[in-house]
């Protein structure tokens, strides 16, 4: 039994297709019978859209030109058909002229690959001196050494600068206080004995000067021998506070 074959024309577009009609049945591109293509493209529509094959807007956007150009050319003026018609030859004789050219290519150029020969560089001589492979390595390293010193510093290498460790002024306001509690005076240096960083001297310092402002405590003395001392209620106040 012979086995049956067949083939579907598979077309790249509208244009493609128009050239395929024109080739076909044998008609002028230069002087295009528009009724005639219209018959033949609206058929080769209706086979693939019976063969079921996707017909997209362009071949159906060609369809409406030709029948728009078909009826311009019906009046009694038919002078804009005309021109739509020449205009139509011009671009079926430029795609015709493109097709054959990418057809020569096909056969002479492969653009699946390119190979390019190696190409001759002299040998540049001007330095003759040899060195050791370890010495250019080590001059590699140094090289890239000196480029991570243009690289932003991390936030993490500034830690130890910028950041301090906070201490609440209150806390030193009770803590002075508690040193003063029963009356006894204390060196005004003494307060600042239990000061472990610059943040503490700074709080400490300001507790005694918020006390002093409230009327709590006050300084006697001169120089070394300033004492601090309760202002008489001042204790009590602040105990009733706290």
């Amino acid at each position: 039994m012979e086995k049956l074959s067949y083939k579907l024309d598979v077309f790249e577009g509208p244009l493609d297709l128009l050239l395929h009609l024109i080739e076909k049945n044998k008609l002028n591109i230069y002087d295009i019978q528009i009724s005639e293509l219209l018959e033949q493209y609206m058929q080769q529509i209706d086979i693939m859209q019976q063969q079921d094959l996707d017909v997209s807007g362009e071949f159906l956007a060609m369809a409406s030109r030709l029948v728009q150009i078909k009826s311009a050319m019906l009046l009694p003026k038919y002078e804009e058909g005309e021109e739509m018609r020449k205009e139509l030859s011009g671009q079926l004789i430029e795609y015709q002229k493109c097709k054959r050219v990418a057809q020569m290519l096909s056969r002479k150029i492969s653009f699946d690959s390119f190979c390019r020969e190696p190409a001759k560089i002299k040998a540049d001589m001007t330095y003759k001196r040899s060195h050791e492979p370890e010495y250019l390595v080590s001059a590699y390293l140094a090289a890239v050494g000196r480029g991570k010193a243009k690289i932003p510093p991390t936030k993490e290498a500034f830690s130890g600068i910028v950041t301090r460790r906070i201490v609440s002024v209150s806390s030193k306001i009770i803590g002075v206080m508690k040193k003063l509690w029963g009356g006894k005076s204390k060196k005004y240096s003494s307060m600042f004995d239990d000061a472990s960083d610059k943040s503490e001297l700074v709080a400490t310092f300001l507790a005694i000067l918020e006390l002093i402002k409230g009327k709590r405590v006050r300084i006697d003395g001169d120089g070394e021998q300033q004492e601090l001392k309760l202002i008489s209620g001042g204790g009590k106040h602040w105990k009733e506070e706290n």
